[in-house]
């Protein structure tokens, strides 16, 4: 786990994980780096035995990274441990459900939380740390400010990996989906809903 941190503390969060503080706070651009070394190692590894090689390394390309417009909403956090960046993931009150930046082509309207549920997105935590509580610490993070920003459902794009997680938070399968990859591949996920209040 060499990944390096760069530091910026703006969220008050910790918890202890096996004698190690995690703390979360919210991404800055500086952080991008770093969060697109963590993406390729959580995918890569934690997607095993669920996608096959050829599936994760074109979602590398074409669907998994970093989502700027995030960022600079301020609703997505990192996890940090010993400054390293161990996790992240966020949510958004924009319109796109999945995919980092490559693959948006258009600017990404604004949701109306009357209407539309919050996006809860792009969650990847580095596989030293998988299963040791820090996806769950991220997102009772993004619920609560979810809900603090008006909204009052939850919806995502889960990987097959990701949806027993998302299950034991309260989220609902509403449809199996595959999501296009190129030369005639595709990755399957499913979409969830939540009802939070």
């Amino acid at each position: 786990m060499d990944d390096p941190l760069i530091s910026n503390p703006q969220y008050k969060g910790a918890m202890s994980i096996a004698s190690a503080t995690v703390h979360l706070r919210l991404a800055t651009r500086d952080d991008i780096p770093v969060l697109e070394e963590l993406v390729q190692k959580s995918v890569r590894q934690l997607s095993k035995g669920y996608y096959s090689d050829k599936q994760i390394e074109s979602a590398l390309i074409h669907i998994f990274g970093v989502d700027t417009q995030l960022i600079d909403d301020k609703t997505y956090f990192v996890a940090e441990s010993n400054d390293q960046i161990v996790g992240c993931g966020g949510w958004s009150k924009r319109k796109t459900l999945y995919g980092g930046d490559k693959f948006k082509e258009t600017e990404d309207p604004l949701l109306d939380p009357e209407t539309d549920p919050a996006r809860i997105r792009a969650f990847f935590v580095h596989p030293s740390w998988a299963r040791r509580g820090i996806g769950s610490q991220i997102m009772e993070a993004c619920e609560r400010a979810a809900l603090e920003a008006g909204f009052k459902e939850l919806a995502l794009v889960a990987t097959l990996p990701g949806e027993p997680f998302y299950k034991a938070f309260g989220y609902e399968a509403v449809e199996y989906m595959e999501a296009p990859l190129s030369g005639g591949e595709t990755l399957p996920g499913v979409r969830m809903r939540k009802r939070p209040v």
